[in-house]
């Protein structure tokens, strides 16, 4: 499976999409817009509120017990057929005015879960009335949404929580009871990137659809139109952007494309993950775009590498430049390092800070400036300093990896025993990449001997290991760039130790 470098994304990168127009193209969006847009948009929210009604009325009445079964007789054949009419009637009036079907939808007996991409927005619903309202998955936001949440009783949709670990383990075994319960639920429908892109690349399928080692059916959705106005993305186009630009148009041609069925081997069977690789690449060698690790994690689009997290948009880089703006010279950047080290090393009070405290250390007038840095590494209101610290020194080249790292280690191994344990390990990544690691088990396991991860071990796997020597050479090493601007006659660790040429430590005396 082709996957992509740690800072490939520049042709690839699956999470920004721009909307490119001419002069020419803007002006017809406004004249057509200006028109075309509340027209459309009215007899929407027309056929919308025609919707509420109906889906409303075939849980009427009903139990709770009821409600968790399928619901069947008049509720369904007499309801059913009217949320579908609307459903198309609805993306008629935006302008999806028809649709290009390849292939066959299979039938429930032949593959329980039909799974589509690329995903690019909430317009993707198109695909909805062609497989027969199949079930969706939705996240719990959208339950309390005017009419989508009641389309979503109606649909019996499987709703996920993104913020209850709970949750998420309850939806597990609600898909795996439906997808095997051999045509008791009906067909389900689901999006396995699990976040929306630019369809530039497909994005690492969530297992989620693939738990139950049931067959699937890829379905492939296309917008073949000039001005690829659908998109909807983590950065750039707004999803109001997107509706504006789509209900601008005469019409908006879009193709879905169902393969054949995918019948997974006993392996496949056994490992999910496994699985949903092997369909992610079937699906992109069809649709003649890249696989990639890239995936969305905690909100931030991350690439999978060795089972680290590497953030798209480096957090130290986005930092460093933010304070060169600001006019901090390399000297005031590498003596906010020195404060921030010294900081998280006396304990006194604490790795953690608010923006005021982080513009404070880094000698900032501006508190903007700081928060957003902060941003950068944290969604809350405070950050860790040992994030900025680490990843900031490794981008900068004021201090060797080596060096730097046995400064990590020492830090996270406050007993000094030698050996980090695994725990201890996904904090010294998640400092070093300035982005939270959970799932560093592969990276123990190569770096340890006999239960013990020593420094002189760590070091040899991430510089040596195909893999990991990667991450730090393209993602731990300063760019040419921040070199230029950063880059001084020498660097600093923690105890304000310069390094030689060979990046072996030098103390200076305490005066």
């Amino acid at each position: 499976m082709e996957r992509d470098d740690c800072h490939s994304a520049t042709l690839t990168h699956p999470f920004f999409h721009e909307l490119k127009m001419s002069r020419a193209q803007r002006i017809r969006c406004i004249v057509l817009g200006s028109v075309l847009f509340p027209l459309r948009i009215t007899l929407t929210a027309l056929i919308f509120l025609m919707m509420w009604p109906v889906a409303r009325l075939r849980s009427a009445g009903l139990s709770a017990e009821e409600r968790s079964r399928p619901i069947t007789g008049w509720r369904c054949w007499l309801l059913h057929p009217i949320i579908k009419f609307l459903s198309r009637s609805a993306f008629f009036c935006l302008g999806f005015m028809w649709t290009k079907v390849k292939g066959r939808c299979a039938d429930l007996k032949e593959a329980p879960v039909l799974v589509v991409a690329p995903h690019s927005s909430f317009l993707d619903m198109v695909v909805l009335p062609l497989t027969e309202l199949a079930t969706v998955v939705s996240r719990s936001e959208n339950t309390s949404l005017p009419v989508v949440g009641a389309l979503l009783e109606f649909n019996q949709s499987v709703i996920v929580s993104r913020t209850d670990p709970e949750s998420r383990r309850k939806v597990v075994a609600q898909l795996t009871e439906r997808l095997t319960s051999g045509g008791y639920w009906p067909q389900m429908l689901m999006f396995p990137e699990g976040t929306t892109t630019n369809g530039s690349s497909l994005i690492k399928f969530k297992p989620g659809a693939f738990l139950a080692g049931v067959p699937v059916q890829p379905v492939l959705l296309r917008y073949p139109n000039k001005l690829d106005s659908v998109r909807w993305t983590y950065k750039g186009t707004s999803w109001m952007e997107t509706l504006w630009y789509t209900a601008s148009q005469f019409y908006t041609n879009s193709t879905v494309e169902f393969m054949p069925v995918y019948t997974p081997s006993e392996e496949e069977k056994k490992d999910p993950n496994l699985y949903a690789d092997n369909v992610q690449k079937l699906m992109a060698k069809a649709l003649g775009v890249p696989s990639t690790d890239y995936v969305m994690e905690g909100r931030v689009p991350v690439n999978k590498v060795g089972g680290l997290s590497l953030p798209i948009d480096s957090p130290a880089r986005d930092s460093l430049s933010l304070l060169h703006q600001s006019g901090l010279e390399a000297h005031d950047v590498e003596a906010a390092l020195v404060r921030m080290i010294d900081r998280c090393q006396s304990g006194a009070q604490g790795s953690k800070c608010s923006a005021e405290e982080l513009a404070s250390i880094l000698g900032l007038t501006d508190a903007q400036t700081a928060g957003s840095i902060c941003s950068f590494y944290s969604k809350d209101e405070s950050v860790d300093l040992r994030q900025i610290y680490f990843s900031v020194s490794a981008v900068s080249g004021f201090v060797s990896f080596g060096a730097l790292l046995h400064t990590a280690f020492t830090l996270f191994d406050p007993e000094g025993s030698g050996s980090l344990s695994a725990e201890q390990l996904s904090g010294l990544m998640g400092a070093l990449l300035g982005f939270p690691q959970h799932r560093t088990a592969d990276l123990y396991s190569q770096a340890s001997e006999e239960g013990q991860l020593t420094e002189e071990n760590l070091l040899r796997v991430l510089t040596s290991h195909p893999t990991y020597q990667k991450v730090v050479k393209e993602y731990l090493q300063p760019e040419e760039e921040v070199g230029s601007q950063l880059a001084n006659g020498k660097a600093v660790n923690n105890n304000r130790n310069t390094l030689n040429g060979q990046g072996s430590i030098q103390h200076k005396k305490s005066e």
